[in-house]
């Protein structure tokens, strides 16, 4: 049974026609839209059903760095070590070998922008000391935002069967984010980064095409779907959209975009909180899993064609559409590492608990580099277009 929810005042308030605006774009899977500024829930459907996060766990690796970086742990100078664990990881991925070392500021462009899981992993593993110790504190985090509902294994989202979450506890992190670290919120709405040769844009395709769109994160795995938060921002009023579970690509933007319409376009709606919503739903305690859906097993004698998070040029939507200016393309690569090493690997180090650092070298601090986010714009025309990357964006 489909739960789709309308609060209180807007039952009470809205026209029919509105209703059925909404309705006409509610999706069978979790859903969330809310306003961040008020915290004020617009609509909402499964939003308490576990599912598996996918890229949108790399938010949390962004928010526990974030914090990281408060409590003088690091810095966005601080180098950002490539181990075997993390340069192994499946794509979407920089590929860059073991021993590579990058600062923080390019490390978490990477990962948001285009979702690299061996830079997430790298993230991971160098604030947090080792996969496991930053894991542990990316649920530390998620106990004290009230996600009761959210436990995670790694930075990244590859698939683990007891890494899972909700829509409302999603809601939970985007608000923390969005109100406690604006400062690093440019890293969200980048068009696109420039790697050596390589233009990489970003996997959210509203980001740059739907008016006032600025960010956050897409994600997939064959096991949660096409995965998305969106935001955007108009006349002052931010609001953001949490689709999980779409088929592909381009219809979870296009379900993301209707919904952030229908919100803009209905202002005096929502009684309730995200932080108020009442627990709701029969068997969200089980972990969906939508794998056969999504990646069904192919048909014998049939090539089998594997669902990617890059959009396929052959579906036809506004959103795959050449944006209406030059991308702007931030350059991003290795070195540039001349901030303190961060304090739990450093650690790490010392106690023995990073088996492959021999051999890769600790930066010595330079005085030459000031990380930001908004880095060194690269023409368009300088660049070539990537490959498509398969899971985890």
């Amino acid at each position: 049974m489909r739960h789709l929810h309308f609060l209180h005042s807007f039952l009470a308030g809205a026209s029919f026609s509105a209703m059925a605006l909404f309705a006409a774009g509610a999706s069978a899977n979790p859903s969330v839209l809310f306003d961040l500024n008020s915290g004020r829930v617009l609509a909402h459907e499964e939003a308490f059903q576990r599912w598996h996060p996918a890229s949108l766990t790399k938010l949390m690796t962004a928010y526990v760095t974030f914090r990281a970086m408060d409590a003088g742990e690091l810095d966005l100078t601080s180098p950002i070590n490539v181990s075997k664990n993390s340069a192994s990881e499946q794509p979407a991925k920089m590929g860059y070998k073991p021993g590579s070392v990058m600062n923080l500021d390019n490390a978490l462009k990477m990962m948001l922008v285009r979702s690299a899981n061996d830079i997430a992993m790298a993230i991971g593993e160098n604030v947090g000391g080792t996969e496991e110790d930053f894991a542990a504190r990316m649920n530390a985090e998620a106990a004290r935002l009230g996600m009761s509902d959210t436990h995670f294994v790694n930075p990244n989202g590859l698939h683990a069967d007891d890494q899972y979450t909700t829509a409302h506890d999603l809601a939970l992190l985007v608000m923390a984010l969005r109100r406690e670290y604006p400062q690093y919120m440019p890293y969200f709405s980048i068009e696109g980064l420039l790697a050596g040769k390589k233009k990489l844009s970003n996997f959210n395709l509203l980001v740059g095409r739907y008016a006032g769109a600025d960010g956050m994160k897409t994600g997939f795995i064959c096991p949660s779907g096409f995965n998305m938060i969106g935001s955007a921002t108009r006349d002052g009023r931010t609001l953001v959209a949490i689709v999980l579970g779409e088929k592909t690509a381009v219809t979870r933007a296009e379900l993301v975009a209707k919904l952030l319409d229908q919100g803009f376009a209905n202002q005096n709606i929502g009684a309730q909180t995200v932080a108020g919503l009442t627990r709701y739903g029969q068997g969200i305690d089980t972990v969906r899993n939508v794998r056969d859906e999504i990646c069904p097993k192919p048909v014998k004698g049939q090539k089998a064609e594997q669902p990617s998070e890059q959009a396929s040029d052959k579906a036809k939507s506004p959103f795959l559409e050449k944006l209406d200016h030059p991308p702007k393309l931030i350059a991003v690569g290795l070195g540039n590492a001349t901030g303190k090493v961060p304090a739990a690997y450093a650690a790490a180090i010392a106690a023995g608990k990073v088996p492959d650092v021999d051999g890769i070298p600790i930066p010595t601090p330079r005085p030459d580099y000031t990380a930001s986010t908004a880095s060194t714009i690269v023409p368009e025309a300088s660049a070539k277009p990537a490959k498509a990357s398969q899971v985890g964006g």
